[in-house]
């Protein structure tokens, strides 16, 4: 499976981080996954951005960066001279302040961002470990050495295509992950008497609002 790098990425993706893990009474066996390290920056993607269900519907929170001439994934640094990090953890609180679980974690996942690390790459890493462990995930994560073009299968093909979700996992893309993995189901959210029930927000969401049992809808156990 090959996946780009995502800022407190959607569900989807943790869904797939989720899909080859083996959870039994007596045993866990770690998915595995590449993360694409040889890319250039994508704009408008969830490399720096992701969404989240507050009381006047979707937001959006963004990391923004600094715009350079070496635009490598691993090189992109993080713009910490505006206040988007007070912002982001108001909307957190705001958003989030009368979920089931979101006390138990926000003093630890504000302390991760509160670091400020200086480049995209390594706030990504840790938001994604921050998810990992909170939701139950076991995933063995390795990085590209160089870049491969996106697969295109030729007409006719039936099998032998790769998992590279590197840009299907896209905001202005949709995708038939969830269906496919069987997870087109509703969990609880604190607003979904106002909209409905939003599918395919940050992974922050599934966590503030069934903690310890999102490996179980996850897992579709």
């Amino acid at each position: 499976m090959l996946l780009s790098t995502a800022y407190f990425p959607p569900v989807p993706y943790l869904a797939l981080l989720a899909r080859d893990m083996t959870l039994s009474p007596d045993r866990v066996c770690p998915s595995t996954a590449l993360m694409e390290a040889s890319e250039r920056y994508q704009k408008q993607s969830y490399r720096n951005r992701c969404y989240i269900l507050g009381g006047d519907g979707v937001e959006m929170l963004q990391v923004p960066v600094v715009h350079a001439e070496d635009m490598s994934i691993r090189s992109v640094r993080v713009d910490w001279s505006t206040p988007w990090l007070i912002r982001t953890e108001r909307a957190l609180d705001t958003a989030y302040y009368s979920s089931a679980y979101f006390e138990y974690y926000r003093d630890e996942l504000f302390a991760i961002l509160e670091e400020r690390p200086e480049r995209l790459w390594d706030l990504n890493l840790r938001t994604l470990d921050f998810l990992l462990k909170k939701t139950g995930i076991t995933c063995t994560l390795q990085e590209t050495a160089d870049f491969a073009a996106p697969f295109e299968p030729q007409e006719g093909a039936m099998d032998g295509i790769p998992d590279d979700y590197r840009f299907r996992i896209h905001p202005k893309r949709p995708d038939t992950i969830l269906h496919d993995l069987g997870l087109e189901k509703p969990y609880f959210q604190v607003f979904a008497d106002r909209f409905g029930f939003t599918p395919g927000l940050s992974a922050l969401d599934l966590l503030f609002n069934e903690g310890p049992d999102s490996i179980l809808w996850l897992k579709r156990l």
